[in-house]
């Protein structure tokens, strides 16, 4: 089968490789239909492996070369004997988190912070980007008639802005700022609107990309980090100056964490889900003088599969608003890996078409 493999820094490579066999009792042979290109699997292409292993990983025993791809959509081509939730020929979005089931953190319903836990098409033998792929009964999300396969590949995403705006605190009426409008954050624009948030502010120096979440129709104000003063504006923009309820920073920068602890109000929160490539100078002084939460995010709840389809469904989290490319595999590299990681395109979110 042809898949999509990481071999290293700038090494990825669309190849023949040796398809999967039959499922086990409770595995799900599926053939994804959409991938997205992830963040994750952008820092891999350019600096890794980094999540990717180099040695046998000890839960999965997956190795380099990976298939890569953990935002996907597919059809079930077979099930194991034990499988009952899907059977073939449904159309499923993947939870692609991979873990025991017993262990300390799984017993307590925290499967995704289990320190063995893997994760398809980073450290786990199957990926989105392949033909086929074999996963576990619980990875399989059924999508509805309504959900297209677009949308079930960016349930995943979408899962990490749900879970990061929840964790802030998010709800009818709040007001909320954004620090960085990438695909998360536009995500997490979405997810605030759809918990009912009345003013969402998001700050983003990219030109192009305040456009887009613009366009998203969900926004009071998409702010320039560069020329504007954003302290000085949210004071202006929340009654008496107080800031706003709620801050997420989806930037992975200093600069990013920064702004959110200082135009939160006092007594707000904070939740941090960009990932930080170096360590941040922050002001832990600042936090406890006004009294702030900071939630640091890592993933999700493998159970908010279903909230997120339903929520797509019924049509309050427009999720495929973020997407501006879809691509076929062959043209991954050029065309995905290269184009996102130029500062000067004009991409959102690029998925990747399979078959």
């Amino acid at each position: 089968m042809k898949a999509v493999r990481f071999y290293g820094k700038e090494d990825v490579r669309v190849e023949d490789t040796s398809p999967p066999g039959a499922p086990g009792s409770k595995q799900v042979v599926v053939k994804p239909l959409v991938c997205g290109i992830c963040g994750t699997d952008l820092h891999e292409y350019a600096a890794g492996p980094i999540h990717t292993p180099l040695h046998k990983h000890a839960f999965t025993g997956a190795v380099l070369p990976q298939i890569l791809g953990h935002e996907f959509s597919a059809t079930v081509t077979e099930v194991g004997q034990d499988v009952t939730r899907v059977r073939q020929g449904d159309r499923v979005s993947i939870q692609p988190l991979i873990m025991p089931m017993d262990d300390y953190y799984s017993r307590r319903g925290l499967n995704h912070l289990s320190p063995r836990m893997a994760t398809a098409g980073l450290n786990y033998p199957w990926g989105g980007l392949g033909e086929y792929a074999i996963v576990n009964d619980y990875n399989v999300n059924k999508l509805p008639d309504s959900v297209d396969d677009q949308q079930g590949a960016l349930v995943e995403p979408a899962a990490v802005a749900l879970n990061a705006v929840e964790r802030a605190k998010v709800h009818g009426g709040s007001s909320v700022f954004i620090a960085g409008g990438g695909p998360i954050g536009a995500l997490s624009a979405l997810a605030s609107a759809a918990l009912g948030a009345s003013t969402i502010f998001v700050s983003e120096p990219n030109a192009q990309r305040r456009k887009q979440i613009e366009a998203l129709g969900v926004t009071t104000m998409v702010i320039d980090p560069k020329s504007e003063d954003i302290f000085e504006l949210l004071r202006e923009k929340t009654e008496e100056g107080v800031g706003v309820d709620s801050a997420v920073e989806c930037s992975g920068t200093e600069a990013g964490l920064n702004a959110c602890c200082g135009v939160v109000r006092n007594h707000g929160t904070v939740t941090q889900v960009g990932l930080h490539v170096r360590k941040a100078l922050v002001d832990p002084a600042l936090w406890a003088q006004k009294d702030l939460t900071i939630e640091a995010t890592w993933g999700y709840p493998i159970t908010i599969w279903p909230r997120i389809i339903g929520m797509i469904e019924r049509g309050i989290f427009p999720v495929q608003k973020i997407v501006t490319s879809q691509i076929p595999a062959d043209l991954i590299v050029e065309h995905g890996f290269k184009r996102l990681l130029d500062p000067d395109n004009n991409e959102m979110k690029v998925l990747v078409r399979m078959g």
